[in-house]
């Protein structure tokens, strides 16, 4: 057994190393692109000490923890949490640690602020999700061990600084308790802790910082109740609003005794209407409150007045307060003006003075200002100088100083939620060598260094200035269309409702638009982006035309919201058409149909199961009605375990004017709920291209695929095993994987898993479905393979019948007719747990198949479809071996030269989006998360050309060296030839 296992790992090794693809150090870069982002920041602290480094340190929405350098925005360090733990808040400690408090506050962790290693976490036990605090003290002493707080459901827990070890924690034993407000006075060993018990009562906690014991405790009803917002105004004042939003209450509680004294809004600001909203300030005596058409300043004196100090109208945003001394503190006002922002700085011991007040001019489509971080700076003239970092509406990043913008990054790439591509424009003729060749001098100096390299005779630098002749060279960032199709556009959707188109060449951003239909107005309150479409593709003959995009989102996250189209130019950026649309948007079916001006047909099915098309043309009416009796579709109705198919039909003259089809219900599914819940359903992609049905298998066997595109796959769990791993027993749990007709719906396999639960990954491609689920007996995860085959073609084996013409290859093929199908399937054990998965995609369909695996460490790895063979054995025949069957294990081997990324990560990897290029063997790969990554792969090896760094100076030499040996020779035969003659 040992010597047949040594075997067996022996040929898998051979197999691995016959189909796995590296590349050289200096090869990487050449044909990929590695981006690294953070997404929308929501807290930044400041550390700009006279020694070492100036920083901001960051947390983003996408639950990253990051420091950044406050001179270019580069990323010193940056931390990717998980998708469940969400940072609550982010601070500085000890001048030397970064605090973060996340997962509601049940996680606390310190970061090393140079170099960003975790110095220590506490996991913190909270009795119920609640507003979690963290509280640091200001006059925390560096280097000895000081307390840092944290306030999350109904318990405080104080944590040493140095280790996070739990000094003390106290219990406050009230249920719905939720802390709004902490703080502690200057010099003092007491913290202020006020809250809402519920929504009718306020509270107020008098805690010894040292010990954790509660000195004092005051309550309060109100009987209007509180909306969950507060706002410290003084050292014994806090203001709430009530649970209308239509009045201020002032809550003094001063020597533990409780008073409130109720505003009225429209009182105090005769324009107000609607409701109110407190902005999380830190002011002495200030409130800033937001009225929806402006902001509010308001100063409090005593407890029941108010004084309006100013109004700033929208587009604006304010800052948090900036300590400058015990007595002073300044704060930020940004007004957004079309293209220009106004910048502002004032004390609050004199609002009516402006500090510091500047103009910066804004290009882009970056949208409104959403949130200020303020930070001051000694100038030579030791007066304070004030820079801010500013948070677009596109989840953009900007750094504010003297006027200027001093960097910015494109962050909202983080948070891209789809992405199509578009073929760049073809190039016109008449261009000269000049433009492709800076001179003849550099390009034959490139040659000869690219000859001393391939000879090994190159140094050091010289081999570095290969590597920048190459980069610079390369014709990949050219704006127009090459003929192996590598070059293209990216066509991305991000949540912000920014559509940017990316170069394939080096990631830069072409263009980038804001959509205007996807910003918060009083039309759509909550505008939702979904997904992006190619919507008109015009030949490449039609060069007066560009082709375009449509982009779908929802006027909020219902699915009985009101639709948003789009159309965007892809080589511009212009928005040609933007409406929102009289329908909801649940579904869209994309079509291969074109009308005249060959617009992509589009059916997008509403919330009612009305079928919509799109473009609304005479024209696209009339070809839709031509194929409607061919068109079916299926709804998933998750929640009710039911899936239905469909087709369309027309109902009355009044939904033919309105382009509106009736759904026709043609079958049903209905999934048992006590023993099955379905966790995930998938189909082959509609614009793959398979290159032949039969499939040449051992002794010259023709097995003929089941190509259809209208299986569906869908995996049901138990209902007791569809939460995490280790929600259910293996007893409890198992997985059953259907293949289901859509149009007739009928079931063609189901396969059943004992003891497997999800999470569930899926790819549908030809006639196989790879999936990915947990084996809880095994303690592993697995990987299973269907593969489906037609059994009524196994006459069109014999020759003669082929000859004769009796075979039935031209044969309609009806999904009403029951399928002759065979299945086989199998199932191995797969190391990594999976985020995403996709397969391979070329121009004609002829070469291999690869699967790319997101795996959880946010890698990339291209794992080639033979080693998901069912037909593989222990002992695979003669045949079997010729044909390429690799011999069985019961694992799935990971080759390290197998990740596409390479040693690079793609931080918070969500999607994998594979598109052909025009050369056959290849796929080009765009993979995006918090990071984004681009490369070029070659499933079976760059058979149709050469590669890109091969040597035409050596071929060159070769060449002209066989003619001098040509000549030579020639020349010697006709001497030896004419001596001979002599004779």
């Amino acid at each position: 057994m040992a010597i047949r296992a040594c075997l067996g790992l022996m040929i898998l090794l051979v197999f691995s190393s016959t189909i796995s693809t590296a590349l050289f150090e200096d090869q990487v870069g050449l044909a990929d692109w590695h981006q690294k982002y953070i997404g929308k920041v929501k807290h930044a602290i400041f550390h700009t000490q006279k020694t070492g480094r100036k920083r901001v340190v960051v947390s983003t929405e996408e639950n990253v923890v990051a420091s950044l350098d406050l001179r270019t925005g580069d990323i010193f360090w940056r931390h990717v949490l998980g998708k469940i733990d969400r940072i609550d808040q982010v601070d500085i400690t000890l001048g030397k640690y970064v605090v973060t408090l996340s997962s509601g506050g049940s996680i606390l962790r310190a970061w090393n602020l140079p170099d960003g290693q975790m110095i220590w976490e506490s996991i913190l036990q909270v009795s119920a999700p609640s507003k979690s605090l963290l509280h640091v003290p200001a006059n925390m002493n560096v280097g000895k061990d000081n307390l840092i707080l944290v306030f999350g459901g109904s318990s405080i827990h104080a944590l040493s600084s140095t280790d996070g070890q739990i000094v003390w924690r106290k219990e406050l034993s009230t249920n719905s308790l939720e802390i709004q407000q902490v703080f502690q006075p200057h010099e003092s060993d007491i913290i202020y802790a006020l809250g809402f018990i519920g929504s009718s009562e306020f509270v107020a906690y008098y805690v010894n910082y040292k010990t954790g014991e509660v000195l004092q405790q005051s309550k309060a009803s109100f009987k209007s109740g509180f909306c969950g917002e507060a706002s410290l105004a003084s050292d014994d004042v806090v203001v709430a609003l009530d649970a209308s939003r239509t009045y201020l209450v002032s809550i003094s509680f001063r020597n533990g005794v409780i008073n409130f004294q109720q505003i009225y809004i429209p009182d105090l600001i005769p324009e107000f209407s609607g409701k109110a909203t407190l902005l999380p300030s830190k002011y002495n005596g200030i409130l800033a409150v937001d009225i929806a058409s402006s902001i509010v300043l308001l100063r409090v004196k005593g407890v029941n007045e108010l004084e309006i100090i100013e109004k700033i109208n929208y587009p604006s945003a304010i800052s948090d307060a900036l300590p400058l001394s015990k007595e002073q503190q300044a704060f930020a006002i940004l007004q957004h003006d079309e293209s220009r922002i106004h910048f502002k700085v004032k004390f609050d011991t004199d609002l009516t003075s402006e500090v510091l007040k500047e103009t910066i001019q804004m290009y882009g489509q970056r949208g409104n200002i959403e949130k200020v971080f303020i930070n001051n700076y000694m100038r030579t003239d030791r007066t304070h100088g004030f820079r801010v970092l500013v948070v677009m509406e596109d989840h953009s990043l900007l750094l504010v100083q003297q006027g200027e913008i001093v960097w910015s990054r494109e962050d909202g790439l983080a948070s891209i939620v789809d992405s199509t591509t578009s073929e760049l424009p073809v190039e016109k003729e008449g261009v000269s060598v000049a433009e492709v060749e800076h001179s003849l001098f550099e390009w034959l100096k490139g040659h000869f260094l690219k000859l001393k390299g391939t000879l090994m005779l190159a140094s050091p630098d010289e081999v570095a200035a290969i590597q920048a002749i190459r980069l610079k060279s390369f014709e990949k960032n050219k704006m127009t269309r090459d003929h192996n199709g590598f070059r293209k556009l990216i066509i991305v959707l991000t949540r912000a409702g920014k559509v940017l188109a990316l170069h394939t060449g080096d990631g830069r951003v072409v263009w980038s638009v804001l959509l205007p239909v996807l910003r918060k107005s009083e039309t759509c309150g909550n505008p939702f982006a979904l997904n992006v479409y190619q919507w008109q593709v015009p030949h490449h003959h039609a060069m007066h035309e560009n082709p375009s995009v449509l982009v779908v989102g929802r006027c909020g996250h219902n699915f009985d919201a009101p639709g948003i189209f789009s159309i965007v130019d892809a080589y511009t950026g212009k928005v040609h058409n933007s409406l929102v649309l009289e329908h909801s948007v649940r579904h869209i079916m994309p079509f291969p149909l074109t009308d005249s001006t060959e617009q992509h047909l589009h059916i997008v099915i509403d919330d009612n199961l009305h079928a919509h098309l799109y473009p609304k043309t005479s024209d696209s009416v009339k070809i839709f009605l031509d194929e409607m009796p061919n068109i079916y579709w299926y709804s998933v109705e998750v929640g009710k375990n039911i899936i239905k198919g469909y087709s369309l039909e027309i109902k009355g003259e009044q939904d033919m004017a309105e382009n509106v089809f009736q759904p026709k219900e043609l079958w049903s599914i209905v999934f048992p709920c006590e023993s099955e819940t379905i966790a995930l359903t998938a189909t082959r992609k509609m614009n793959e291209i398979v290159h032949t049905q039969a499939k040449i298998v051992a002794d010259q066997d023709v097995m003929y695929k089941y190509i259809s595109k209208n299986i569906l796959f869908v995996a049901t769990v138990a209902p007791k095993a569809s939460g995490e791993i280790g929600s259910a027993t293996p007893e409890e749990a198992w997985l059953y994987a259907y293949l289901i007709d859509t149009v007739s719906g009928r079931i063609l396999h189901r396969v059943s898993h004992q003891g497997a639960q999800g999470p569930i990954h899926a790819v549908v491609s030809e006639n196989w479905v790879v999936y990915h689920y947990f084996n809880l007996r095994a303690h592993r995860h697995e990987m299973s393979v269907i593969e489906i085959y037609d059994q009524s073609r196994e006459d069109n084996k014999d020759v003669w019948k082929l000859v004769l013409g009796k075979h039935n290859l031209t044969a309609p093929i009806s999904s009403y007719s029951k399928p002759e199908v065979t299945v086989k399937s199998q199932s191995y054990f797969f190391t990594h747990s999976v985020k995403s998965m996709a397969v391979t995609a070329t121009a004609k369909g002829i070469t291999s198949k690869q699967l790319l695996i997101g795996t959880i460490g946010d890698q990339v790895l291209a794992l080639d479809k033979r080693f998901l063979d069912p037909r593989r054995s222990v002992n695979p025949t003669q045949s079997e071996k010729e044909e390429g069957i690799i011999p069985l294990t019961d694992s799935l081997p990971i080759v390290p030269q197998s990740y596409v990324t390479h040693a690079l990560q793609v931080e918070g990897l969500r999607g994998i989006v594979t598109t052909p290029a025009k050369l056959e063997s290849t796929t080009l790969v765009f993979s995006y998360g918090v990071d984004l990554f681009f490369t070029r792969i070659a499933p079976s090896r760059t058979y149709d050309s050469l590669t890109e760094d091969f040597s035409y100076a050596l071929l060159l030499l070769t060449i002209v060296a066989l003619v001098a040996a040509l000549l030579v020779t020639w020349a010697l035969s006709e001497k030896k030839e004419l001596r001979e003659k002599w004779r």
